[in-house]
């Protein structure tokens, strides 16, 4: 009877150990509401009876470069043009040319072809006060011819022993994008003053008298 006990006890433990966990059962999935019962209330927007242009498709030929690049590089170039004069040039150019100028541009401005319309004198400014008037001058006397005259002395009187706006402002002149050409004038002022030729206005361009 023992020996009974013992086999029934261990076929239950074997049968517990054989069936499968119990399962938790799940929730039943909420039903998809229907689109037409949720919104029964909406109404359709009333035609405003206009005209609606379509857009032009786009042209097969690719689109030209963006200018950004470009105007950023004018920008940067604006930027280095303003802070020269920081530093002092080491050399004294007596006249200057724009590449692509006719070879024989500074012998007719050293001649007088064209008339001196202004002229700006420098003495007496520190090199910050020189450089915007001598650009405010520029921007504004180009409404009134090519050729002026800037006077920026000989140096003599410097307290550096040497000559500082001479270098300077024949450094601004040479980076100006509206400076064609300079060279020294052999009257009135020699040394200490130059004969600048500038572009000429472009058509459109907003006069600026003031």
């Amino acid at each position: 009877m023992k020996t009974f006990k013992d086999s029934l006890k261990g076929l239950r433990q074997t049968l517990r150990q054989a069936a499968p966990p119990a399962v938790a059962p799940q929730p039943a999935a909420p039903e998809e509401p229907d689109f037409r019962q949720l919104f029964r209330d909406a109404k359709p927007l009333k035609t405003d009876g206009r005209h609606h242009h379509e857009r032009p498709k786009p042209k097969p030929r690719p689109r030209k470069p963006s200018q950004g690049a470009a105007l950023h590089a004018a920008a940067c170039q604006e930027i280095l043009q303003h802070q020269i004069g920081w530093f002092e040039p080491q050399e004294l150019p007596q006249q200057f040319a724009r590449p692509g100028m006719p070879s024989a541009t500074l012998k007719r401005l050293r001649q007088g072809n064209w008339p001196v319309c202004a002229q700006l004198d420098l003495h007496g400014y520190t090199r910050h006060q020189a450089q915007d008037a001598l650009a405010l001058f520029i921007h504004r006397v180009r409404q009134r011819g090519q050729c002026v005259k800037v006077i920026h002395g000989k140096g003599f009187g410097s307290p550096q022993g040497e000559p500082v706006l001479k270098k300077l402002v024949r450094s601004w002149l040479q980076h100006h994008p509206d400076v064609l050409a300079f060279c020294e004038a052999e009257t009135g002022g020699g040394a200490g003053s130059l004969l600048v030729l500038l572009r000429r206005p472009a058509h459109g361009e907003i006069r600026d008298e003031g």
